[in-house]
């Protein structure tokens, strides 16, 4: 059997159902007062009406010999019920009071404040509500005797206010029952209500969970619940409009990177050949053996150099193309303690006033990926710690494998990233200001591709920087699928 879930206090659906349980009990509640007060005013005044029938005959008889000759004889012959009270009143003083009990008169003991209030009974034949000390609560009715005293005659409380009670008890129990029951299919029924709205919830947590930045995204089927005669389906129906101008959106930016990926990767392959020829003819003029001006040299010189930063640049722009195309890289085994030994050493020879540090596992570190992406990770990492620290930086390069990862840092004790870069390093073009020195400059493409081939191989690449200690820390599976 499957158990529904217990709403939250703080949710539509426990604030609905609480409200609803509120809403009855205090219905049930009103209904219990009304009628209990007139369950008890109609017992009152049948009290009062069997009071007026009765009359004062029972006080009147009351007299010292004959309450006497009644307690002696045994049980009184008058017909008065049990409980029946009668008492004396004459000018101002209670002369006699008794009860029945048994169908015997008793004499009722009396203190000052039964006393008081029995004198302050006035004899106009009307019911009124009197606690006695020895009895408890009594309805008591005063008139006229014949001598001008007044007969005070009384029946008990107590079977009205029983009645009273289990009438209580009764409306409490079912009071009781009808609310939880109320609440259980009032809950059900708001669930069942609410489930256009639980759909809406659904949908849209959905929609968090797609990657909206990574290109051409399908959105999630749309909610059936669009009936605009109710709030529920007016919600839905906006949330319908708002996923397909989203999903609209997402197309039209989806199909603007494509084509300025195709056109970045046309541009780069078709300026690869140019920029050759130029590499090519500029060498080809330098080896020639006559005579060149000096000036003519220097400019053949500038124009070689250029041409080779220029293939470079062509080259990162190409590599980023095919990568951002999602072009499949190649799965081979690829012995990563090798292309970092190479990496160092090539390192050390462009940059020898730098210290370099190399911590390397006992064991080779083999993984599965494209080896020519691998050792542009590691001659960009390395690159860029040379080319922004100062001569006599420490440079430190560690590889390890842990929790079935291949972990690569390259950490320098430089001047640090600034804090504003650190969000937007790994972003294509985008290059540190002066807090990091540097003695020559760079396209902005080395850390782009660093993370573009990170994430195609399944991995990540983090920054953690400050003044005295800068890390890059490239993570990779040590296992991917070719």
């Amino acid at each position: 059997m499957k158990r529904l879930p217990l709403p939250s206090a703080r949710s539509l659906r426990a604030r609905l159902t609480l409200g609803l349980v509120v809403l009855l009990a205090l219905s049930c509640l009103a209904v219990g007062v009304a009628t209990t007060a007139a369950l008890k005013g109609f017992l009152v005044r049948r009290l009062d009406q069997q009071l007026t029938a009765v009359g004062g005959h029972f006080p009147a008889s009351l007299d010292p010999a004959r309450v006497s000759e009644a307690s002696a004889s045994g049980p009184d012959t008058r017909g008065q019920s049990a409980g029946t009270f009668g008492a004396c009143v004459l000018r101002g003083s209670v002369t006699q009071a008794a009860v029945v009990r048994d169908r015997t008169e008793t004499a009722v003991p009396l203190n000052a404040s039964d006393r008081k209030n029995l004198t302050h009974i006035p004899a106009d034949g009307q019911g009124r509500s009197v606690h006695l000390s020895a009895l408890g609560e009594y309805r008591l009715t005063g008139i006229r005797g014949p001598a001008g005293d007044v007969l005070i005659t009384g029946l008990p409380l107590q079977p009205v206010e029983d009645t009273v009670r289990r009438l209580q008890l009764v409306e409490a129990v079912v009071f009781g029952a009808a609310l939880l029951a109320a609440g259980i299919a009032g809950a059900l029924g708001v669930r069942l209500s609410l489930r256009p709205l639980r759909r809406v919830a659904a949908t849209a947590s959905r929609v968090a969970q797609l990657p909206l930045g990574g290109g051409d995204v399908a959105m999630p089927q749309r909610v059936p619940d669009t009936d605009p005669r109710t709030e529920v389906g007016r919600v839905g129906g906006a949330f319908n409009r708002m996923l397909q101008h989203v999903e609209d959106s997402l197309a039209r930016r989806h199909a603007s990177e494509q084509r300025l990926r195709r056109f970045a990767a046309d541009a780069s392959h078709e300026l690869r050949t140019p920029v050759a020829s130029i590499r090519g003819h500029a060498e080809l003029a330098l080896r020639s053996r006559a005579s060149v001006p000096g000036e003519v040299r220097h400019a053949l010189v500038r124009i070689q150099c250029e041409s080779v930063r220029m293939g470079e640049l062509v080259d990162d722009l190409l590599l980023l193309a095919r990568l951002d195309a999602g072009r499949p890289l190649a799965g081979e085994p690829v012995d990563l303690t090798r292309l970092v030994l190479d990496a160092v050493s090539d390192a050390r020879a462009a940059g020898p006033e730098h210290r370099w540090v190399l911590e390397l596992p006992e064991e080779p570190v083999v993984l599965r990926g494209d080896e020519r992406g691998l050792q542009q990770v590691l001659t960009n990492l390395l690159a860029n710690a040379r080319t922004h620290t100062p001569a006599g930086t420490q440079v430190t390069l560690r590889l390890a494998e842990r929790d079935g990862n291949v972990e690569l840092v390259v950490q320098d004790n430089g001047p640090g990233v600034p804090e504003a870069l650190q969000a937007e390093v790994f972003q294509r073009f985008v290059r540190t200001d002066d807090g990091r020195a540097r003695s020559a400059g760079g396209t902005g493409l080395g850390l782009a591709i660093t993370h573009a081939v990170a994430t195609a191989h399944g991995g990540r690449v983090d920054l953690t920087s400050r003044p005295g200690h800068t890390a890059f820390r490239v993570c990779l599976p040590c296992r991917l699928e070719p």
